[in-house]
């Protein structure tokens, strides 16, 4: 078999490859494999399988969950050489087949139950999903996700891949040492920059990283919700189970580590609804070392999990139940909680509960306060969980609490952050992480154009990223986007041929969707429809950038119910655009720059040589559905 190359010309550089030594040449050879007795049929040779590989890049992403795969792909479009490594075969992490959870973020502000859906590399990804799966597939969507990470120029993958160890240099990490399970090799990856995304986060704990676990009292904080004095208790993994109705009965009988469920002592709030797509309140938590009794609890989780169905199937009452029978359990627990990395700012209850505005922001989030019961399914007399707290509109997420305190090239997304166990309760949700991850991938790349780290980017280059954010279509609430760079805001005139709603001026306002009650977009009324932009004096122009509407009030995550409401939706967006053109009026003529007929994002980007022009017009073709096209912004660049 030839030797192939291992990454893409361009992106990473692979300095030691993976090689077959012969054992005569490699007698001084002392690793942990000096041992190995290999003897090639094909040859007659004796070798040592020296496995070791050692990889440069300029960002080194851990953990390919939703959030680090957010963070690995903006990183990358913004021209860093990047490496993701997850240490599953899968990507997805939580959202992932082996776990099959919702991908949740801000689904139900108060009063009405709207979401106020995150955008940016968390919509691509879902859009992506809604286009290509159909079926509503778990094992689909890994490949999805996995389609959408490997196809990224300046992005490779690594999978099977941990994290073991942070190898240092002072307080900075000069590279990660990690164990690819599959190829039985030792990789060491050299980055400047480094991004802890794998929820447990070995490498940052390795690397001296601040952290702590456990739930902090009220007095540290002011936390409202916070027990009245600090404990060890860590939110618990979950087993998941699918059952469906065989149409016939279906016996079952416990395996005999099952462990009888004590429904007669359980709190009223545990309720066996929708029990055929798993019950989250299978869980088991830890007041200790939540990471070190991994191995028991998950075997605890599959006593409890096949005790509760043996309940469900031998004892219960459930209409149906009898014709039941599992066709899927997890194996993989899924974790909500473990350490918490301490940055500049530790995000608390207060932040969330009072909203605070925070200069620096750089993510947002809102599903409630939704902490787990301190035991789990061990601790049947409390609810599941407590909403101490539910959100009427969307909090903020500061930069701070997204690097290290004391390490310089280290940061964080996802439930790894630097926060309160309270404020964790709220954040954990993937689709928050998610604008977490597209936070840090931004700023590492920014890190690696201005020769920096994440310290320097909060105190120095804070309105630098966050433009950036805005102008890839992430939101931050409260601030609204003023690149200097685009032309739209020096435009004399912005003009609409009909209009339902809205006002074409709002195009430019630096709010890419509506909020909290206040119109930031223009409706057309039915379709074709077209959007003229003009300026007093002609511009050079060479790249226009549109966000269209996907209805951010309505939920679009895959559901094992494949539920369609007000506020969930299981298919592509009807409001989503499909078809437009844009011409640009050159010499006083409307020439066309670019045209999409097959759109499947929010944000459409249309770059074409440099024109000379006095005026753009956008034409609306086709939506997905939708009577009405809708549009939220227009930008306009020269290159």
């Amino acid at each position: 078999m030839k030797r192939r190359d291992y990454f893409k010309s361009g992106a990473v550089a692979a300095v030691g490859i993976p090689m077959l030594g012969k054992a005569s040449e490699d007698q001084g050879f002392q690793g942990e494999r000096a041992a190995d007795n290999w003897y090639q049929v094909a040859d007659g040779e004796c070798a040592l399988p020296i496995r070791k590989k050692r990889i440069q890049c300029d960002v080194a992403v851990l953990g390919g969950g939703l959030a680090g795969i957010c963070a690995a792909v903006a990183a990358a479009r913004n021209g860093a050489r990047t490496v993701l490594v997850q240490d599953r075969p899968v990507l997805g992490g939580n959202s992932s087949s082996e776990m099959r959870v919702h991908v949740n973020g801000v689904n139900h502000l108060r009063p009405d139950n709207y979401a106020e859906r995150e955008t940016g590399i968390i919509e691509e990804l879902l859009l992506h999903n809604r286009f290509h799966n159909k079926q509503e597939s778990w094992p689909v969507w890994d490949h999805l996700l996995y389609d959408f990470v490997i196809s990224e120029p300046n992005l490779e993958l690594l999978l099977n891949t941990q994290a073991t160890k942070a190898i240092m240099d002072g307080s900075t990490i000069q590279a990660a040492k990690c164990w690819q399970l599959t190829t039985e090799t030792e990789i060491i990856i050299e980055a400047e920059q480094f991004i802890d995304c794998s929820g447990d986060g070995l490498l940052a704990a390795t690397s001296g990283a601040l952290y702590r676990t456990g739930r902090e009292g009220k007095k540290e904080f002011g936390e409202k919700f916070a027990p009245d004095e600090p404990d060890g208790w860590q939110m618990g993994a979950t087993l998941l189970m699918h059952s469906e109705d065989m149409g016939k009965p279906m016996p079952f009988e416990a395996p005999s580590w099952a462990i009888p469920y004590d429904v007669e002592n359980q709190n009223p709030k545990r309720n066996f609804n929708g029990f055929h797509n798993g019950l989250w309140w299978m869980e088991v938590g830890s007041d200790a070392d939540i990471i070190g009794e991994q191995e028991e609890i998950r075997h605890k989780l599959m006593g409890y999990a096949y005790g509760v169905w043996d309940y469900l199937k031998n004892h219960s009452d459930i209409p149906g139940i009898e014709n039941h029978a599992l066709t899927w359990v997890q194996s993989l627990p899924g974790k909500r909680e473990s350490r918490r990395f301490i940055g500049d700012y530790i995000l608390r209850e207060g932040d969330l509960t009072g909203h605070t505005h925070f200069k620096d922001t750089v993510g947002y989030g809102g599903w409630s306060l939704d902490e787990h019961c301190w035991a789990g399914i061990e601790n049947l007399e409390d609810p599941p969980s407590y909403f101490h707290y539910h959100f009427h509109k969307v909090y903020e997420i500061p930069y701070r609490s997204l690097y290290s305190k004391n390490i310089t090239n280290l940061s964080f997304a996802g439930r790894n952050i630097s926060q309160t166990h309270i404020a964790l309760s709220s954040t954990r949700l993937m689709a928050t992480c998610s604008t977490m991850g597209m936070a840090v991938g931004t700023a590492a790349a920014m890190c690696i154009h201005k020769h920096c780290n994440p310290r320097d980017i909060a105190q120095k280059h804070i309105n630098a990223l966050q433009e950036n954010l805005l102008r890839e279509d992430s939101f931050l609430p409260h601030r609204p986007a003023r690149d200097e760079k685009d032309l739209a805001r020096k435009a004399a005139l912005i003009a609409a041929s009909s209009t339902v709603s809205g006002d074409a001026a709002l195009l430019n306002d630096g709010v890419a969707r509506d909020f909290e009650g206040v119109e930031h977009g223009w409706e057309s009324h039915g379709l074709p429809a077209e959007v003229i932009m003009e300026w007093e004096e002609p511009i050079n122009l060479s790249k226009v950038e549109i966000k269209c509407d996907t209805n951010l009030k309505r939920n679009i995550c895959m559901r094992k119910d494949s539920k369609v409401s007000f506020n969930y939706w299981n298919d592509v967006p009807v409001e989503l655009l499909k078809s437009l053109d844009v011409e640009a009026r050159v010499n006083g003529k409307w020439v066309k720059v670019g045209s999409n007929h097959d759109n499947r994002r929010r944000l459409i980007k249309f770059d074409f040589d440099p024109v000379r022009t006095s005026g753009i017009r956008i034409n609306l073709k086709e939506t997905y559905g939708a009577p009405n096209a809708k549009l939220f912004e227009v930008r306009c660049y020269e290159a």
